[in-house]
């Protein structure tokens, strides 16, 4: 089980912190991953993150603004988000790295998710 949190409404420019807290798998065995879905598009891979916190991957154009974590003693994933526009404003969603093309395709999800909202 994936439950999102921390989304909100920001302003542009702003920061917020997305945390994402998982059960029923043994979460520090896999690598995961953060995907978004904005209004009116399918869905797009963020960002993820390797079993051990060593190794971060960002979709072009995120380094630098989103910074991923994870923390496995809290079964835990985060997303540092800053510097937001309102490109960013979209649903996210934690998901197991190896689940992520499945979901691009059927935009298909297996949590709710965590609104974000960038907006004046």
């Amino acid at each position: 089980q994936f439950v999102e949190s921390g989304g909100g409404m920001v302003q542009p420019g702003g920061s917020l912190r997305l945390s994402c807290t998982v059960s029923g798998l043994s979460f520090g065995a896999y690598e995961m991953s953060w995907v978004r879905q904005a209004p009116g598009k399918g869905p797009e891979w963020v960002s993820g993150i390797n079993p051990t916190g060593s190794h971060a991957y960002y979709k072009e154009g995120m380094k630098g603004r989103f910074t991923i974590s994870r923390d496995n003693a809290r079964n835990t994933l985060y997303l540092q988000m800053s510097n937001v526009s309102a490109e960013d404003t979209a649903l996210y969603y934690c998901a197991k790295s190896s689940d992520v093309a499945t979901m691009v395709r059927t935009a298909r999800f297996l949590s709710q998710g965590t609104q974000v909202t960038v907006a004046s």
